[in-house]
């Protein structure tokens, strides 16, 4: 392993907090916390939920990824890294430009267009109902019968597409950096 002196004890602990919490509030948020309310609330209070979460999860993102860039680059030098070095530095720098993004540009927009369907919605009765499947005919009523509706889903889909593409890809960098800082413990 490349190093510029080797780490302390608090640098490496630090490094796998970092990363330890970046990784569970990443599981958290993804695969467990979504799926749990969108069966226990109705769709407008899941969505305002939402809204208010992801710009701090975002946000968390992002500084937990800066981190840990910054902590694995002090430590790994540009000119003594190895192949295997080099693409955990990738991943370390491509999950910190996912988190931006949805920081940034998709998370905001997707919820900005979420609140205009929202209005519409309201408009016509819906989204008082508990689970995303529920009343699913007057979901597609609505969009059939109003252009405008009809746009912002579209909007809102390109949006919250791209937002989960990047979480997921995030994910990825986290889990495999995890899984590679698990199995060299003795550095960082």
């Amino acid at each position: 392993m490349a190093t510029e002196g080797e780490p302390t004890d608090l640098i490496k602990v630090l490094h796998l907090l970092t990363l330890s919490f970046t990784w569970g509030m990443q599981v958290w948020v993804s695969f467990i916390g979504g799926f749990v309310l969108v069966r226990q609330v109705t769709r407008h209070t899941f969505g305002l939920v939402q809204s208010k979460l992801f710009p701090v999860y975002f946000y968390c993102l992002l500084g937990s990824n800066f981190v840990s860039l910054a902590v694995y680059a002090v430590y790994h030098p540009r000119e003594l890294l190895d192949w295997h070095e080099s693409v955990q530095m990738a991943m370390f720098f491509l999950a910190l430009i996912m988190a931006g993004l949805n920081g940034q540009w998709f998370g905001p927009t997707a919820t900005e267009v979420m609140f205009l369907m929202r209005k519409v919605e309201e408009e016509h009765g819906l989204g008082n109902q508990v689970g995303l499947g529920s009343q699913k005919e007057g979901y597609t009523t609505l969009r059939e019968q109003d252009p405008k509706y009809k746009a912002y889903r579209s909007m809102f889909g390109r949006y919250h597409a791209l937002s989960s593409l990047c979480n997921l890809i995030g994910f990825i960098c986290t889990t495999t950096n995890l899984i590679y800082t698990a199995l060299n413990l003795s550095t960082i």
